[in-house]
């Protein structure tokens, strides 16, 4: 049986989420989780092979976790749930060495699909991830934020939720200088001056509504 953990800051939803795996007799699910530091702790106890990981949660979030995860533990895969199906979200998961992305409005049976994928050894994205991605590169009209690296997209998603310098230094491990360095860049990369003009670019490009979903 394949072992998943599933990792969501709501409990309504890691028990739906729950509940539609049980009644796969192929899958497992071993562990819950409700934010990006306790899936880290549980990962440690529990060894899954699949991580559905949320990626908008409290915390050092989804996509910090994600990438802690593949440095601590390569041979864990990770599908990342988000409600965002566009937008620069799925591509940074996919720098940061994801295995797959789904949106939370697929329905369960490609939930099922996407962990069998992934378990194989392949990646998977959900069918409106995929669209929307097929008709970004097909108009070359891709968001600025996709010239990000991951660490300074990190350092984006944490400044538009409203944490502080400090706050996103703690959560990185890094100095405050650290991530004023960061965002020196981002701004540079962006063309942006300030954390209003950064928003308002996020809301361009449909960043800002995945991030506060």
């Amino acid at each position: 049986m394949i072992r998943v953990l599933i990792a969501d800051d709501h409990e309504l939803v890691r028990s739906g989420i729950q509940y539609i795996l049980d009644a796969d007799p192929r899958i497992a699910v071993v562990g819950l989780a409700g934010s990006g530091e306790e899936a880290l702790s549980r990962v440690d106890e529990l060894r899954p092979e699949i991580v559905l990981m949320d990626i908008h949660m409290p915390g050092i979030g989804g996509l910090q976790a994600s990438q802690r995860l593949r440095q601590q533990h390569p041979d864990i895969k990770i599908i990342g749930l988000s409600v965002c199906d566009d937008g620069p979200l799925p591509r940074s998961l996919l720098k940061a060495g994801i295995h797959g992305y789904i949106s939370k409005n697929c329905p369960p049976d490609e939930m099922i699909t996407a962990i069998m994928t992934v378990y194989e050894g392949q990646s998977y994205l959900s069918s409106d991830v995929a669209e929307h991605l097929s008709a970004s590169d097909c108009k070359k009209t891709g968001s600025p934020f996709d010239q990000l690296s991951c660490r300074e997209m990190e350092v984006v998603v944490m400044t538009l939720q409203g944490k502080p310098i400090q706050s996103i230094a703690a959560a990185l491990k890094v100095s405050p200088k650290t991530v004023c360095t960061y965002r020196y860049r981002v701004f540079d990369k962006l063309g942006v001056g300030n954390d209003v003009e950064l928003t308002r670019l996020a809301t361009k490009y449909n960043l800002l509504n995945g991030i506060l979903s």
